[in-house]
């Protein structure tokens, strides 16, 4: 018997036309697209569907819309008989997590990380901070290089994607600074992304403020399935600690080599991504490559790859 994990991506996955052929196919998916529009008060189904690409860029935008395909496509998968153990999700994903756990509701859930986007890219003008990713470098050696380049001004590691894949993020001059030392002591690559903000570092911090205030007003409730945070890789014990994660997450860096090191200890076989993207797909790849175990690992984010899932897993 598989011991499933649900997993769900962050920010820069999206895509114009995600989601609309599961919605078209099957109405319980439509209906959560239907009530994003009801939670975000604009019409996020059409973003999602039709964009324009530069609408569903925006961060306010793009965060409820990649919620919105994720509880959509978790929604028919439920229905199917097709139900997880566990539940993690990178950044923003860690919402779908707690929403596919009953810990939070979707519509508070879409509602919620729409503001959050805005929060995030209110924190930092435009043009004042990035992020890069440095390939081919272990934590500690990127540790010393963000040392160095710390007197250049912020820059902090903000996601552990994989072995050899690690984020940093901060000030523009401090990143670039970082990348310029990690290659010379013996990064493979170092590139800076295009993105609008540098998230998961301290000069979110105000971000986290901001969500604070809106977490008070969101009632969480008990967990019906374990879901690890990003902040400690371990899992989330009850309502309290839940608001306080996430409000740290938002300035912390993700953990997520580590979140999926927990799964495959906890005896998790089966990953299923799912919402946009195969990101997290292959960062898992790389990171069980040095497990010996014997790992599945599935995508789910059109109408084809949910229809293999629901074959595999709804008669088992």
């Amino acid at each position: 018997m598989a011991k499933i994990a649900f997993i769900y991506p962050g920010q820069g996955a999206q895509y114009v036309g995600m989601g609309k052929e599961i919605a078209e196919h099957y109405e319980s998916a439509n209906r959560i697209f239907d009530m994003a529009v009801e939670a975000v008060e604009y019409d996020i189904k059409k973003i999602c569907f039709e964009g324009p690409e530069e609408e569903l860029k925006k961060t306010e935008n793009t965060q409820p819309a990649i919620l919105t395909v994720c509880i959509a496509i978790t929604q028919v998968l439920k229905n199917k008989g097709v139900n997880p153990e566990v539940s993690a999700g990178l950044s923003l994903g860690e919402y779908a997590s707690l929403v596919t756990a009953g810990a939070i509701n979707f519509n508070d859930a879409a509602a919620l990380v729409k503001k959050r986007g805005r929060f995030m890219q209110e924190a930092v003008p435009l043009g004042v901070g990035t992020m890069a990713a440095i390939l081919g470098m272990s934590r500690d050696d990127l540790n010393e290089a963000i040392m160095i380049a710390s007197t250049y001004g912020i820059v902090e590691a903000a996601n552990f994607n994989s072995p050899g894949q690690i984020v940093i993020s901060g000030e523009i001059a401090a990143v670039e600074k970082a990348c310029e030392i990690a290659k010379e002591i013996g990064a493979l690559k170092a590139v800076v992304l295009p993105v609008s903000a540098p998230f998961h570092c301290s000069m979110l911090e105000s971000a986290g403020e901001k969500l604070a205030l809106e977490l008070q007003n969101i009632h969480f409730k008990d967990l019906q399935i374990p879901v690890i945070a990003n902040v400690n890789a371990d899992y989330h014990k009850n309502s309290t600690s839940i608001k306080e994660l996430l409000i740290q997450q938002v300035s912390k860096p993700v953990l997520w080599e580590d979140s999926v090191l927990k799964m495959l200890e906890d005896g998790i076989d089966t990953f299923i991504e799912i919402g946009p993207g195969k990101t997290l797909s292959q960062f898992i790849k790389k990171i069980v490559r040095k497990q010996n175990k014997n790992i599945n690992i599935y995508n789910v984010e059109d109408l084809h790859s949910l229809n293999e899932v629901i074959n595999i897993f709804s008669n088992k």
